[in-house]
């Protein structure tokens, strides 16, 4: 078990033209160990600029990012990152997909196809071990992905809007396929999403950050729902649908601000 830490965290980009673009600024943020805790905001609110900060993928330019109290420097070698786009190698199996990370850490053949052929059970893919990615629907290369960056067992999952490309039915399933694994698991989680439903149906806490540039934290937000949870069916309990209008209200004003301000600039720039 893990818990991360943000304290004063800013993230600046240097432009074309070499002006500083401020994409988050003074985040602090605690996630304790074996909590699952989502992040939403507007379009271009800086939620992946954050993940990729825990990830060790960027550095702040001010402020620290901790592990268990010790700063991080380099790769967070204790995450596994689920990105958008899955990275499953086109001309390997399933399960040669899957059992890659335990490949590439020396572990034994035997064992590690052992523990890829009863995850990928876990996951619903039993059968489909020797099958390509491109022999796959949308869901089965999901399945395959969440196997793959789950085998390594790392003690926090950092995860990029992983169901976003699924259609809404698909997405549910593979939402409750994700909580049942990780239940009981003790792995901390970063989710990042724009589906408000999707944040407040998985995660024990919802974080909104402000519209950029400068984003910042401007909500949290504890899910008062009971687990285990049947994603098929939470989204009508009282509780799901005053957790949503609580948030909405809030994220609905920092939406209409980030279309304001890009508005504004987009105007600017054709004058």
């Amino acid at each position: 078990m893990a818990e991360v830490s943000l304290s004063g965290v800013s993230i600046s980009y240097r432009g074309s033209d070499g002006s500083q673009y401020p994409a988050v600024r003074d985040v602090d943020l605690h996630v304790p160990a074996g909590r699952f805790v989502s992040v939403v905001g507007p379009t271009g609110c800086g939620k992946s600029t954050l993940l990729n900060a825990v990830a060790g993928l960027l550095t702040p330019t001010a402020g620290t990012v901790t592990v268990d109290g010790v700063p991080l420097r380099g790769l967070n070698r204790r995450a596994g990152y689920l990105f958008q786009q899955d990275a499953l190698l086109p001309w390997k199996t399933v399960i040669e997909n899957v059992e890659l990370g335990l490949r590439l850490r020396g572990t034994p053949p035997a064992e590690r196809q052992e523990r890829a052929a009863e995850l990928l059970r876990r996951v619903g893919l039993a059968g489909f071990e020797r099958s390509y990615p491109h022999e796959l629907s949308g869901g089965m290369r999901r399945r395959t992905a969440v196997a793959q960056t789950w085998i390594v067992d790392p003690d926090i999952l950092l995860m990029d809007e992983p169901f976003g490309a699924l259609d809404v039915q698909t997405r549910q399933i593979m939402e409750n396929e994700l909580l049942t694994l990780w239940s009981g698991s003790g792995k901390t989680v970063l989710f990042v999403t724009h589906d408000l439903d999707e944040a407040i149906s998985l995660s024990d806490e919802v974080v909104l950050l402000s519209a950029g540039p400068g984003s910042h934290i401007v909500g949290r937000y504890p899910v008062e729902l009971p687990r285990p949870r049947d994603l098929l069916n939470i989204r009508t309990e009282p509780a799901f649908t005053e957790s949503y209008a609580r948030i909405w209200a809030d994220l609905r004003e920092e939406v209409m601000t980030g279309y304001e301000r890009s508005t504004k600039q987009h105007l600017d720039r054709t004058r």
